[in-house]
């Protein structure tokens, strides 16, 4: 009797703790502005950073939605941080460029990309250097057709590592710092 108090007791806890982690994560509350995925990671569902109304389209162009994000079969991968790229002149670093990226990605995918998140860091870390030491995109801010360069560049590179289910490069925020 003296070790089945401490077992049951020990359960409850459990129980009451997970409980409260659903509760935390809005489980059992409809609304709210993200959804839990069933890996744990959040998937926006409306609020700020949504491309579901309008603006650029799947593709990396502008245009219409891909069937994908006309469903509503898209979810949001969020990067654990933004991206720091130094931005050079001659030999020497004149700024830093921070980027808040998202991807919209396909349902069937996301267990996918969520395990690619080092590699898929990479892969855009080395397309912002290489757009970085050409001068060309990030130079600017404020020009609109710079955004368009990044966000294609980025997406063609990311579609040789996730051939499909990739939907667009969303650009959340953008800003220069100079040293």
């Amino acid at each position: 009797m003296k070790q089945i108090i401490p077992a049951i007791i020990a359960a409850i806890f459990v129980v009451l703790g997970a409980g409260g982690a659903l509760f935390m994560k809005g489980a059992f509350s409809s609304g709210g502005g993200a959804a839990a995925s069933s890996d744990g990671h959040e998937a926006e569902a409306s609020g700020h950073g949504e491309a579901k109304g309008g603006g650029h389209g799947g593709g990396g162009g502008h245009g219409g939605k891909s069937d994908a994000s006309m469903s509503g079969d898209v979810e949001y991968f969020k990067f654990s941080r933004e991206f720091v790229v130094p931005v050079t002149q001659g030999e020497r670093v004149d700024s830093l460029v921070i980027i808040n990226l998202n991807l919209e990605i396909d349902k069937s995918v996301a267990n996918q990309v969520y395990g690619m998140e080092p590699k898929l860091r990479d892969n855009i870390m080395s397309t912002l250097i290489r757009l970085s030491n050409e001068g060309v995109a990030l130079g600017d801010l404020t020009d609109p057709e710079n955004y368009e360069t990044i966000r294609s560049m980025i997406l063609a590179n990311l579609r040789e590592v996730i051939p499909s289910g990739l939907e667009n490069v969303l650009i959340l925020d953008m800003a220069k710092q100079h040293i």
